[in-house]
């Protein structure tokens, strides 16, 4: 079966959670992978979403986190400060899953202002909600984002949810807890920071998909490891998994 890259992007992010784990999504890409994997290689995948709901099981993708259907589908569903005080700050959550407007090198995510000051920005996004936290509680930290070079800059207009600030140590010194991001997954390939530095690298690529694209579409010389991997392409199973999902987007 042929398919698209932000198809190949989808399937390469399911495929980075495994079966059992805690997982706190946000609405869109993240949203999409998260219930693909839940339908395909990991059925008992806890889903956790910001407005409450615990071990929801969506039959369709949700449009926000007040959709009513995460609530009819979850194991339980409690406060937001239960989710946010029980349940994240104190590390109970595997994974968290994320998107934005833009990210750096340090993979410091911006989702508030773009261009400009705080006060009067270009353009005013709808902010970060409940990403700070994740960002910083979660004990690992998966992003998931459209690569261009408005979206991977060098160092983000305003730093709603601190990936690694600086450079190594940054997060320690903030008193944040968990690892932080361990891999942006993107429809060119896949990112993860360096050990050493902290610094985004290309590690792996889309089928296709040619290093020199990858450059062209980040804002910052991007590091590449000596030998990068490709992804396997979708499979029949996951690709047909996903189209039906997408099918389902504002359904009753």
């Amino acid at each position: 079966m042929t398919f698209t890259a932000d198809e190949m992007m989808s399937v390469a992010a399911a495929r980075t959670l495994h079966n059992g784990a805690a997982c706190f999504v946000g609405i869109g890409l993240p949203s999409t992978a998260a219930n693909l994997a839940r339908r395909t290689h990991a059925p008992d995948l806890v889903l956790v979403y910001e407005s409450g709901t615990l071990g929801t099981k969506p039959d369709q993708l949700p449009l926000s986190i007040g959709d009513g259907i995460l609530a009819d589908t979850a194991d339980s569903v409690v406060s937001v400060p239960e989710i946010f005080n029980y349940w994240l700050q104190p590390g109970r959550i595997d994974f968290g899953f994320l998107g934005g407007a833009q990210v750096d090198k340090f993979v410091n995510i911006n989702s508030t202002v773009i261009g400009g000051d705080y006060a009067s920005p270009k353009v005013r996004l709808p902010g970060a909600g409940g990403a700070p936290e994740i960002a910083a509680n979660c004990r690992e930290v998966l992003i998931v984002m459209r690569q261009s070079t408005r979206s991977f800059v060098e160092q983000v207009d305003f730093v709603s949810s601190v990936g690694f600030g600086r450079g190594k140590g940054d997060r320690e010194k903030l008193g944040l807890q968990g690892r932080g991001p361990v891999k942006v997954i993107t429809d060119l390939g896949v990112m993860q920071p360096d050990p050493d530095t902290c610094e985004l690298t290309l590690t792996t690529l889309s089928p296709g998909v040619e290093v020199g694209q990858v450059k062209e579409a980040t804002g910052w010389d991007l590091k590449v490891v000596d030998e990068p991997g490709v992804q396997d392409p979708p499979t029949e199973t996951e690709l047909s998994v996903l189209r039906e999902l997408k099918a389902t987007i504002g359904k009753d």
